[in-house]
C-alpha cells in the first residue's frame, strides 16, 4: 500500500501543476477515481462533463451527476450521438477512433467555454496493450492521461478506490453499448435500445459483471462466474429466455468462455491488433 501511496501521491503533484482542468466523466471505475484525485489536488478548479447518448445507459448518467454533486464538483453533460457521425453505424474497425474525436472535441470545446486548456480522459496502464484505437484521438487532441502517465492498473486504482471509500471500487467494468457488436454489424438506436434493456434485466436479476453482445437475433451473454452459477438455476434461466424474446431476440446463448473485455476484437489480426497499442501523450 506504501507504494501505491506514492504513486498516488505523484498523481496529485501532476495535476496540481495543470492549474485547472476538466474531467472526462463517464462514472465508472477508473474515472470514479481520477475525479476524486482532481478534485483533491484543484479543489473548486476541477469541473467535469459527461456525454450523454444512446450508447450510455441511463443509470451511468444518473450515478455520474449524483456522485459530482457529491463531491461539490460542477457538472456538464453535453449530447454525443455517435451514430450521427458519418460511418459510424457501419461499425467499422476504427469506430472508437470515430467517436472518440467526436467526444473530445466537444468536450474540449465546452471545456475552452468555461476557461479551461486541460482535459483529462481515465485511461489506464492496462489500456496500453489493448486494442483502442480511441487513444488515437486522445494523443491526436492532446488530452492528458494522467493515470496512464502515472502508470497505474485497474487493480491498483480498484484497491486504492476501495482504501479511499469511493463507491466504484467494486463497480463492474463497463464500455459503450456499440462495443457489444462485431464489426461490420449495423449501429441502431433500436438495436443500442435491446441491448440496454438486456444488461439492465440481468443486472436487476443479480447479475454483476456482464456483457450481452448482439448477433443479429442471438444474443450472446458473457458473464463471470457468479453468472455462471445464477444461470444453473432453471427458474433463472427461463426468465432470462422469456424477457430477451420480449426484448426482440430469437436465440439466447451462453458464452462458455465467459465475461472478458475486447471479445469482439478476437476477430481482428494481429496487424489490426496493434493498431493504438500502446499509445502515450504526454510521457
Amino acid at each position: 500500500m506504501e507504494l501505491l501511496q506514492e504513486k498516488y501521491n505523484r498523481l496529485i503533484e501532476q495535476l496540481k501543476s495543470l492549474k485547472q482542468a476538466a474531467v472526462a466523466f463517464s462514472g465508472g471505475v477508473d474515472s470514479t477515481f481520477l475525479l476524486y484525485a482532481a478534485k483533491e489536488a484543484l479543489g473548486s478548479n476541477v469541473i467535469a462533463i459527461t456525454a450523454r447518448s444512446l450508447s450510455f445507459p441511463g443509470r451511468e448518467l444518473t450515478q455520474a451527476k449524483n456522485y459530482s454533486e457529491s463531491l461539490g464538483i460542477e457538472h456538464f453533460v453535453l449530447d454525443s450521438e455517435e451514430l450521427e457521425l458519418d460511418g459510424f453505424s457501419e461499425n467499422p474497425k476504427n469506430r472508437c477512433y470515430l467517436c472518440k474525436t467526436e467526444l473530445f472535441t466537444k468536450i474540449r470545446n465546452l471545456a475552452k467555454s468555461k476557461g479551461i486548456d486541460a482535459v483529462l480522459e481515465a485511461s489506464n496502464s492496462d489500456d496500453n496493450g489493448d486494442y483502442r484505437p480511441g487513444l488515437i484521438a486522445v494523443k491526436e487532441l492532446e488530452i492528458y492521461s494522467p493515470l496512464r502517465q502515472v502508470g497505474f492498473t485497474k487493480d491498483e486504482i480498484r484497491i486504492l478506490s476501495k482504501e479511499y471509500g469511493l463507491p466504484t471500487w467494486n463497480k463492474p467494468s463497463f464500455a459503450c453499448l456499440a462495443s457489444r457488436f462485431p464489426y461490420g454489424e449495423s449501429i441502431t438506436p433500436e438495436r443500442l435500445i435491446m441491448i440496454d434493456k438486456a444488461e439492465q434485466f440481468l443486472l436487476d436479476l443479480g447479475f454483476w459483471q456482464l456483457r450481452v453482445r448482439f448477433h443479429e437475433k442471438l444474443a450472446r451473454i458473457e458473464t463471470d462466474e457468479a453468472g455462471f452459477a445464477l444461470m444453473l438455476d432453471p427458474k433463472i434461466r427461463n426468465k432470462v429466455y422469456e424477457e430477451f424474446r420480449k426484448i426482440g431476440f430469437i436465440y439466447v446463448s451462453l458464452d462458455l468462455k465467459g465475461y472478458r473485455t475486447g471479445s469482439m476484437n478476437e476477430t481482428l489480426s494481429s496487424s489490426e491488433l496493434s493498431y493504438g497499442k500502446g499509445i502515450s501523450n504526454r510521457d
